[in-house]
């Protein structure tokens, strides 16, 4: 039986969700804020702390560790367990208070730093798996971090299980924390020679039991609108004002169709995240999703058309339209190596869920991973909310999280020769 410890775990994730780290979408560095070494200097020492020899961080922000193997097998593949120390910047992550409701009773949760921040089961129904149970908030004015400080906490208690349990048999135990995730530059500075896996697993999802080996396709397209600028004193007949044709742009957009929020299950969208310019000239920025690439393109032709419609009504305006890849669909990749989700389904049902297999409409550092050596899938640590003030979590989750991540690894060397 693996006893992993929830009380132990609540402590490790508070611990970490207080260290800010929050990434910068606009800035060009690696990794993006100095912050987030902050986290990944804790994690070595830890590491370091916990007796594995030859952990190591790096300048870009990496923790890079190994768990040697103690089996007798010559054939077990070196597996990588995988989290991302940096949070999103779509919502305040400086100065997080996390809450530990202990004994979670079913009762409105209101975060007291402000109080019309409310969770309840009727707007989050999994908070109903949860009673008896301890539920980490944050206070109300922050996000709580539990993307991804959920799946580092699960990470490093397995992590402890191992070095203090030395009779559990396991092959090679890669261990890598990364920054820049959620800026979609997770990978951009990673050394896979120094990592050695061959196959790996992103702990970067939702309700217990979630297994997904399929995200989205994402591209980024940026539309330049050129207008024509002159003196406004003297502007009639001439002035093409770049702004207004931006907003002309945005409101031809579907209105109940197409976006984030008109779309769920299979459907891609089109979702505009930036406006930028002056009178002369305006940059719209949208990010593009879909899980097959003859979509993506449509949507891309789609926008584009859409763009061109609108400035066929204003004379001497020009557009230029430029993508840039950020991800593809990881299964493209898993489906030519099925053992990886299919042991990790065992792992989770020996942990005594039910698997929930499901696709992500979003992306995980294992989408661009599965494309650059090392096929991988996500597993679940029970986050919810996520990027958002009312971001929760579960310490049986997590605690489970950290029981599949032991069990996956066993699995991995009872099925090697």
């Amino acid at each position: 039986m693996i006893q992993i410890s929830s009380d132990n775990m609540a402590e490790r994730f508070m611990r970490y969700v207080q260290i800010d780290t929050q990434s910068d979408p606009v800035s060009t560095s690696h990794p993006s804020t100095e912050k987030q070494k902050d986290l990944s200097k804790l994690l070595y020492k830890e590491l370091r702390g916990m007796g594995i020899t030859d952990a190591d961080t790096d300048s870009y922000g990496y923790v890079y560790a190994t768990i040697p193997g103690n089996s007798d097998k010559k054939n077990i593949p070196a597996i990588c367990f995988c989290a991302h120390v940096d949070t999103a910047p779509d919502c305040n992550g400086t100065n997080v208070k996390p809450i530990h409701h202990r004994y979670y009773d079913g009762a409105d949760i209101v975060l007291p730093d402000d109080t019309a921040q409310v969770l309840t089961t009727n707007t989050s129904p999994y908070l109903k798996e949860h009673i008896n149970h301890g539920v980490i908030t944050a206070s109300g004015l922050t996000l709580l971090g539990a993307d991804d400080k959920s799946g580092v906490a699960a990470i490093m208690e397995a992590a402890l299980f191992f070095m203090q349990n030395p009779a559990v048999k396991h092959g090679d135990i890669k261990i890598l924390f990364t920054p820049d995730e959620e800026v979609g530059k997770g990978t951009a500075k990673v050394d896979m020679q120094k990592l050695g896996a061959k196959f790996g697993y992103t702990l970067d999802g939702g309700e217990a039991g979630s297994l997904e080996d399929e995200t989205f396709s994402a591209d980024a397209a940026t539309i330049t609108i050129n207008g024509i600028i002159v003196h406004p004193g003297y502007a009639k007949n001439k002035l093409v004002n770049a702004l207004k044709i931006a907003g002309a742009v945005l409101d031809a957009l579907p209105k109940n169709e197409w976006s984030p929020e008109t779309t769920s299950g299979q459907e891609g969208f089109v979702h505009p995240v930036a406006v930028n310019g002056i009178s002369e000239k305006a940059t719209l920025q949208f990010i593009v999703r879909d899980f097959t690439l003859a979509g993506l393109q449509h949507h891309h032709d789609r926008l584009k058309k859409i763009t061109e419609e609108v400035l066929a009504g204003f004379p001497g305006a020009t557009l230029e339209y430029s993508v840039t890849e950020q991800y593809r669909n990881m299964k493209a990749v898993l489906d030519q190596y099925p053992q990886v989700a299919a042991l990790a389904e065992e792992a989770i049902q020996r942990a005594g869920l039910p698997v929930k297999k499901e696709s992500i409409r979003g992306g995980t550092d294992g989408s661009r991973f599965s494309y650059i050596g090392m096929p991988c899938a996500n597993i679940f640590t029970g986050m919810q909310n996520i990027h958002s003030k009312l971001e929760w979590i579960g310490t049986k989750d997590m605690t489970k999280a950290a029981e599949t991540i032991v069990h996956l690894s066993m699995i991995w060397e009872e099925k090697s020769e």
